[in-house]
């Protein structure tokens, strides 16, 4: 089961599995999407419940507490969507990995993996931007180092805004990336397989690691050192990886085809010393050789959080900068009136004295 929080999670969430739970603040946001299972997190407040959480973490959060015993039970060995720059998907998330921290022998089955969209720092509300610098170093940071939750997929909106897509099509590109992820244990459940084994149990144990996870996909050239490949296939709705710490792959030949570049992968992971978890299965879909990889890596929240500090605070000097210039100040004119008043008699060709005369009986000067 899936459990979407929020309305870009709950998207995602039931594009994923028609029978996912979601969990929203705004009713009538919760029932846009078609979902299994619809949670209502109530707020007490005389907001209503209609105009949700109105980016603010905080309100998300105070509705948590109303689905707090419920969603702790859901999410046991799930995957939980959700966006960390709205006030519903970073205050319950942030709920939910606060007390995921507070728990006490958590084993594989039981930890939660969480698919998080990080807003574009470049184009997005600041508010976004602060919700999840707030999010990445409070309560993502607690969780990771607990080691009480699985993998953590961070999705970027940058591909979305710098090409363009629209939304609906975007979801599409980001769950049909997970599911090819997703899918491994499936294919060597029903594929022949050729070397190694990545079974249901070995998939869940690895996807209970509590580090982020960057996997990618690509057509495989036996030419071509996998290095160059992996580096050219980055996945883009991804960020960007770091040095694996583990890692896992799989190595799709079509029927007949040659196998064994599949320890060129292996001699490449062994550089970097780490020792994947790999299976190579016979697929007669596939006519070229066809490899997807994931990298597990411990990134702190902290390091993570450079990009966004750094764009936060180029957004709060423009801000600094425009209210400055709208505060025009007129400057001060020390005039002398006597002075002045030569200077004008003068140009006009009149009586100094005279004007001075009336000036000193008006007690202008």
């Amino acid at each position: 089961m899936t459990i979407g929080i929020g309305g870009a999670g709950s998207k995602l969430a039931a594009r994923l599995d028609p029978n996912a739970t979601i969990v929203n603040v705004s009713e009538s946001e919760l029932n846009k999407v078609e979902a299994g299972k619809r949670i209502l997190a109530v707020v007490h407040a005389a907001r209503g419940q209609f105009r949700g959480s109105r980016k603010s973490p905080q309100i998300g959060h105070d509705a948590y507490l109303s689905v707090r015993r419920e969603l702790l039970a859901l999410v046991r060995g799930d995957m939980v969507f959700s966006a960390t720059g709205g006030g519903t998907g970073n205050g319950v998330t942030s709920g939910l990995l606060t007390d995921l921290v507070a728990l006490d022998d958590l084993g594989p089955h039981d930890k939660t993996c969480f698919a998080l969209v990080l807003p574009y720092a470049k184009l997005e509300p600041s508010e976004y931007i602060n919700n999840t610098i707030n999010f990445l170093q409070s309560a993502l940071s607690e969780a990771i180092d607990s080691g009480n939750t699985g993998n953590i997929v961070l999705f970027s909106n940058s591909l979305k805004f710098q090409s363009r897509v629209p939304e609906d099509e975007y979801n599409n590109m980001l769950v049909d990336s997970l599911r090819v992820f997703l899918a491994i244990p499936d294919k060597n459940e029903s594929l022949k397989l050729l070397d190694g084994h990545i079974d249901y149990e070995d998939f869940t144990l690895y996807t209970s690691r509590p580090f982020f996870n960057h996997f990618t996909y690509f057509d495989f050239d036996p030419e071509t050192p996998f290095e160059d490949q992996l580096n050219a296939n980055i996945n883009p709705l991804l960020l960007p990886p770091e040095n694996p710490i583990e890692a896992l792959f799989l190595y799709e030949t079509p029927v007949g085809g040659d196998p064994t570049p599949f320890y060129d992968i292996l001699q490449h992971f062994s550089n970097v010393n780490v020792s994947p978890v790999y299976s190579v299965v016979e697929n007669p879909e596939r006519q070229t050789p066809f490899v997807t990889v994931s990298l597990l890596y411990s990134r702190k929240p902290a390091e993570l959080l450079d990009d966004f500090n750094h764009v936060s605070e180029e957004h709060t000097k423009a801000k600094v900068r425009k209210s400055l210039e709208q505060q025009v100040e007129l400057p001060k004119l020390q005039v002398n009136l006597e002075t002045e008043t030569k200077r004008v008699a003068k140009q006009r060709g009149g009586s100094e004295e005279d004007i001075l005369v009336v000036l000193r009986r008006l007690g202008k000067l």
